[in-house]
C-alpha cells in the first residue's frame, strides 16, 4: 500500500508525542500527578490515560488499525484539551503551555489521519477492519 509523506509525518508526530508523555505519566513525575490530583483522578486517570495513549500509539504504527489509534488518540486529546480549558489553564506550572501545544498538535494530527483512513469508517462501523 501506497503511503504519502504527510501521513508518515503526522503518525510520526502523534507516536513521539504519546510515546514521551508516557514516561512522565507511568514515573509519576510531579506534574503529572499535579495534573490528575487537580483533576480529581489521581492516580487511576494517570495511568488510565497512559495505557489508552500506549495502545493508541501502537494501533497507529498499524496500518490495518491506523484509524482506531487515531480515533483513541483523538479522544484522549480531546480530554486533555479539554481539561486545560475547563480546570488546568493552558499554562500548567509554569511550562509555557507546552502540554497544551502537545496536545493540540496531537489532536489536528490525529484528525488528519483519521480524514486520510475515512474509507475505512464504514467496515470500522461493521467490525470488519
Amino acid at each position: 500500500m501506497k503511503t504519502n509523506v504527510t501521513t508518515l509525518i503526522a503518525k510520526g508526530i502523534i507516536v513521539v508525542i504519546l510515546l514521551q508523555t508516557l514516561f512522565f505519566k507511568f514515573s509519576a513525575a510531579q506534574e503529572s500527578v499535579y495534573i490528575f490530583t487537580t483533576l480529581g483522578i489521581e492516580p487511576y486517570g494517570r495511568i488510565g490515560s497512559g495505557i489508552v495513549e500506549l495502545i493508541a500509539s501502537i494501533l497507529i504504527l498499524v496500518p490495518r488499525t491506523t484509524l482506531i489509534g487515531a480515533l483513541l488518540a483523538l479522544g484522549t486529546m480531546s480530554g486533555a484539551i479539554l481539561s486545560h480549558l475547563l480546570f488546568l489553564g493552558i499554562e500548567v506550572k509554569g511550562d509555557g503551555g507546552l502540554l497544551f501545544i502537545l496536545a493540540t498538535v496531537t489532536f489536528a494530527s490525529s484528525l488528519y489521519l483519521i480524514f486520510k483512513e475515512r474509507s475505512k469508517i464504514p467496515d470500522l462501523l461493521k467490525l470488519k477492519i
